[in-house]
């Protein structure tokens, strides 16, 4: 039997995705956003209103970084949910972590997170159906402790997913199947 359930903010699992600009003075921004996707292989659609410090660096910069957050740094993923940009100036630096500018574009890549897309801001979507900050990917990184044989090992990498209804985060780090190869056994 199935239960009715309260509508709540998505489906699980979420991405726990790390957005960073720069600020008008050249220093690092951090937001944590459940709300994201790839849009297409090359295209990332972020669900971000307007009031986040992180979009107003988006829209003044033309750039922005995502990164995918790792159970080593869920405090300091959290964290970047919590405070807001435009009430704590001196946010990334409370976190402790590093940053470095990243190969493609003015934005910067959070060193602890394993994995970066590097976006150029494309436009801003509003309205009742709008999702926000839409963004190109032109760059991936990895560290290179999160790959083998020259590809990312998702086991290596640690990410966590954010489940909307209890508001806890989980590993995503097991593999337990082949995409477009298991199904084949029931075709």
């Amino acid at each position: 039997m199935r239960k009715k359930l309260n509508i709540t903010e998505g489906i699980f699992p979420m991405p726990v995705l790390m957005v960073s600009t720069y600020n008008d003075d050249g220093t690092v921004n951090v937001m944590n956003a459940a709300w994201g996707m790839m849009q297409e292989r090359n295209a990332v659609a972020l669900n971000l209103s307007e009031s986040h410090k992180t979009v107003k660096n988006i829209k003044k910069r033309g750039a922005f970084t995502v990164g995918i957050a790792d159970a080593k740094h869920v405090a300091e993923a959290d964290y970047f949910g919590i405070a807001s940009g435009n009430d704590e100036p001196k946010k990334f630096e409370k976190s402790g972590l590093t940053a470095s500018r990243a190969e493609a574009v003015d934005a910067p890549v959070i060193n602890e997170f394993p994995i970066c897309l590097e976006c150029e801001f494309v436009e801003y979507q509003s309205g009742d159906t709008g999702c926000g900050v839409i963004g190109k990917v032109v760059n991936v990184t990895a560290d290179e402790s999160v790959m083998r044989d020259g590809k990312i090992d998702i086991s290596l990498v640690d990410a966590i997913a954010f489940d909307p209804y209890t508001h806890g985060y989980y590993r995503v780090s097991e593999r337990v199947g082949n995409a477009f190869k298991d199904g084949l056994k029931i075709k």
